[in-house]
């Protein structure tokens, strides 16, 4: 039997010339057929909580907020790493979706500490993303924290905060099957919500923190196409962990960067450059 015919035969993926429905550049991967372990409602569940847990208000700053009576205001950079094909492949290999829209998502954000009462700083902080259209969707952002630390000896300082993000996204990402089809926008809603333990010590220059936490997710997501609403049978509800450092080289401009993880979802990097005032 003819090589080609044979492996027709075995695999229909294979068979398939073309695949509208499927990136350029994930086309060889779909023609290798599904893993063996893929899951198609995992895949879906997975996708849905990415996002969700790639626009949480994780602290990039330090136990104890700012200085007491003191604030900031300015930008955050929220990286979202690129997915390989196959966490894109859905419907069994034979749709690709467009997640790699953008590898940073900036967020203005703005904070205030207010002043130091029986030793306690309570600090707040507010995060905002206009509805601005970038790479062909429109995104609103609106995220808030609430927290408190105390200074111990020789610098190190200990906190707690709450934290919350409501994330409306609006634009084609399950693309169409067949390329030339109009492009027909989705919904996608996310909320997340959490508590972090925090930990930092204060340098002359620099504040490394750590910042072990707990996060609750929920999405919404409606595809244009033909109305069908993806359901997350799994929606985040696990541990986050971010570690990073507040850097004060520049006298009023307050710079951080940290490592966040949501484990199994998301490792990304996220950096924040503010005015201190």
């Amino acid at each position: 039997m003819n090589l080609l015919l044979f492996l027709t035969l075995l695999n229909p993926v294979f068979a398939q010339d073309d695949l509208p429905g499927v990136a350029e550049e994930c086309k060889e991967v779909a023609r290798q057929g599904v893993p063996a372990d893929y899951d198609e409602q995992a895949q879906a569940d997975f996708l849905l909580n990415y996002v969700a847990m790639g626009t949480t208000f994780s602290p990039l700053h330090g136990a104890l907020g700012d200085e007491p009576g003191h604030g900031a205001i300015g930008v955050d950079l929220l990286g979202l790493p690129p997915l390989g094909c196959e966490r894109r492949l859905v419907l069994s290999y034979t749709k690709s979706e467009d997640t790699n829209k953008t590898p940073v998502a900036p967020r203005i954000r703005a904070s205030f500490t207010f002043p130091e009462i029986a030793g306690l700083r309570v600090y707040s902080g507010w995060a905002y993303i206009p509805p601005v259209t970038l790479a062909g969707v429109r995104n609103v952002l609106l995220s808030g924290e609430l927290g408190v630390g105390k200074a111990l000896e020789n610098g190190l300082a200990l906190g707690a905060r709450y934290h919350a993000t409501m994330f409306k996204t609006i634009g084609e990402v399950a693309t169409p099957f067949n390329p030339e089809d109009e492009a027909v926008d989705d919904l996608y809603l996310s909320s997340t919500f959490g508590l972090d333990l925090m930990a930092s010590y204060a340098l002359e220059k620099f504040e490394p923190y750590l910042a072990l936490g707990w996060t609750d997710a929920s999405t919404f997501f409606l595809i244009g196409d033909d109305d069908h609403i993806g359901n997350n049978a799994n929606p985040y509800w696990g541990p986050t962990i971010a570690l990073g450092s507040e850097v004060d080289l520049v006298d009023s401009v307050m710079t951080a960067a940290e490592v966040y993880w949501a484990p199994g979802t998301i490792l990304t990097g996220r950096v924040r450059i503010a005015y201190a005032f």
